[in-house]
């Protein structure tokens, strides 16, 4: 297990390097102004000199992350239990469901800022807007997709569709929810990002747009720097608490290191 942990973390040793070389060699040819796009040393100096002010900012946004995550995957774990065990849930729920994706999350930003203010609130609501489907819609699915088999000698055993959902179809149906928080925890920082960039007093957001503002690129790619390991930092604890949680969901070559 140590030795497949090192063997990815050295695989991302070297494409990150190979991303920063690619990076410096696009500003060598290009001659690009420092003002378009910064060198990575400028980028580097930015992020020290501004360490202090990053990870601040850093912590408003992950907890926006985290929060946002919390709500929506609790609100979409239970809407799909809902729509998938009670018919009458099924037909007011799914349209809300289908809705919740057709209308563009994006533009309601503004109309959150307005209604819950330009603290975390707002940025928490979008984030939970934006994970809801994901994990709803990964749950349900598994819900629905029970291997008949099981549901017939749950049948068989008791008469109770509420013990065959509890003990069957929610079990069945975990590593559907799993695959859902996965998408959710990649998406997250969209929602959180997006509500600081309509309105708000601190995160990360809030730092690329002052920084665009006052033409400080160093600096807004050094808050986008750390805004893509937050969100690679959560992804990954994301998934390695899914991989805990569920030993006994089986593992392809590819999933163990082999490749």
């Amino acid at each position: 297990m140590i030795a497949i942990v090192l063997r990815n973390i050295g695989r991302a040793a070297v494409t990150l390097a190979g991303l920063v070389a690619l990076w410096q060699g696009l500003v060598w040819a290009t001659g690009v102004a420092p003002y378009i796009l910064p060198a990575p040393r400028l980028v580097a100096s930015a992020w020290l000199g501004q360490v202090d002010y990053l990870l601040t900012n850093s912590a408003v946004t992950a907890a926006e992350m985290l929060l946002g995550l919390l709500f929506g995957g609790v609100l979409g774990a239970g809407s799909a239990i809902l729509i998938a065990s009670i018919a009458p849930a099924r037909r007011w729920l799914l349209p809300v469901l289908v809705v919740s994706q057709a209308v563009p999350v994006f533009a309601l930003a503004p109309v959150l800022v307005l209604w819950l203010g330009y603290g975390m609130a707002s940025k928490v609501a979008m984030a939970t807007l934006i994970i809801y489907f994901p994990v709803a819609g990964a749950f349900l699915d598994g819900l629905r997709r029970t291997e008949p088999g099981w549901l017939d000698l749950a049948s068989v055993m008791t008469q109770n569709r509420w013990a065959i959902l509890r003990s069957v179809r929610i079990p069945a149906a975990l590593p559907a929810l799993a695959s859902g928080l996965r998408v959710a925890a990649a998406v997250a920082p969209i929602g959180a990002i997006i509500g600081e960039w309509v309105g708000s007093g601190a995160g990360l957001g809030f730092v690329m747009l002052h920084a665009n503002g006052r033409a400080q690129t160093d600096l807004m790619f050094a808050a986008l720097a750390t805004l893509s390991a937050l969100a690679l930092l959560t992804y990954f604890t994301v998934d390695w608490s899914l991989r805990r949680a569920m030993p006994w969901q089986p593992e392809t070559a590819a999933d163990d290191g082999r490749f």
